[in-house]
């Protein structure tokens, strides 16, 4: 095999684990926005679930367990936001914001002691008999850990959801016409927090896949932004799962050109090639806005719900 196919698997892989926490994450905020709820305190479920999963871990030996910290990390800080916004009827923008700076600053509060401390719980690359081993095919698709292939699991089971179950429908009629919804008999407000306490916990196991299994210690700020390209991802993905694990891998795949470039020893300022998945996020999520003729995003986004005014 030669050097040019050895770079392309490697880009690949590369490509696969960097999206994978921001996978989870989009999913997760796809989940709370088409229930109408508009959370843009992703990063902060994130971090928060990266430094709870790492040092549950750290604790246990046990990365499922790790993970599971994670998870309810995520879904008790959704919770917080959920309460604010849908209960007391707060301003989704600025209850976003703030839980952002809440995670962030709690987390690096809570995870000084565990700064730079090499993780005890690994999720580990798994192995499968003859498919690893088939050329390209193997190193790129088939040589990840669990975390990995739970994530590319959850893009169909979230497409079947709303496309195929009652319980989607309802949850898009929320999104939609919540005043409506109400009409059919549909709990507005409790569906609102079960898609946004779930989109936490999503958004949490990301965070943990981060301090778990792609970069497997703790440091501040690891999240690094990629609770706002999960953002992102999901509007210029027009609210489709299938498209948002695509643009959740093709902020993977810059993020590990940009790595490769670095290690070539190319010229280029390294503050530059940091910034390259970022760019690009920005620039598709410009010309995806701007050459949109129609809003695919629920009409009922970001509006609260009192039962009282209809």
């Amino acid at each position: 095999m030669d050097d040019g196919w050895l770079l392309a698997i490697s880009i690949i892989d590369a490509a696969v684990r960097a999206g994978t926490p921001v996978l989870f994450a989009a999913l997760g905020e796809l989940l709370a926005e088409k229930a109408g709820v508009l959370n843009l305190g992703v990063e902060g479920m994130m971090i928060m679930g990266a430094v709870t999963g790492f040092m549950v871990g750290q604790s246990s030996s046990n990365p499922w367990v790790g993970l599971l910290g994670g998870v309810v990390a995520g879904a008790i800080m959704a919770l917080l936001f959920a309460v604010v916004t849908i209960t007391l009827r707060g301003d989704p923008v600025v209850s976003g914001l703030a839980l952002m700076i809440l995670g962030v600053a709690f987390s690096s509060y809570i995870g000084n002691p565990y700064v730079q401390q090499p993780a005890q719980a690994v999720f580990s690359p798994i192995f499968f008999p003859v498919l690893s081993e088939l050329p390209f095919l193997g190193p790129a698709f088939f040589s990840h850990d669990w975390l990995v292939y739970i994530s590319i699991g959850v893009v169909p089971g979230i497409w079947y959801l709303f496309n195929r179950t009652r319980v989607g429908l309802d949850i898009c009629a929320v999104g939609e016409n919540p005043s409506a919804a109400d009409s059919a008999g549909i709990n507005v407000n409790r569906i609102r927090y079960l898609c946004t306490i779930a989109g936490g916990a999503m958004a949490g196991a990301g965070g943990a896949y981060l301090s778990m299994a792609y970069s497997p210690l703790w440091t501040n700020l690891m999240t690094a932004n990629r609770g706002w390209i999960a953002i992102g991802v999901v509007i210029f993905s027009g609210w489709n799962p299938i498209l948002i694990m695509a643009g959740a891998y093709l902020f993977g795949g810059v993020d590990a050109l940009s790595l490769r470039i670095q290690a070539a020893g190319i010229h280029i300022s390294s503050f530059l090639l940091n910034m390259l998945p970022y760019i690009l996020t920005v620039l598709v999520l410009v010309a995806t806005v701007r050459g949109r003729r129609r809003r695919y995003g629920p009409a009922g986004l970001g509006r609260a719900f009192d039962r009282e005014e209809g």
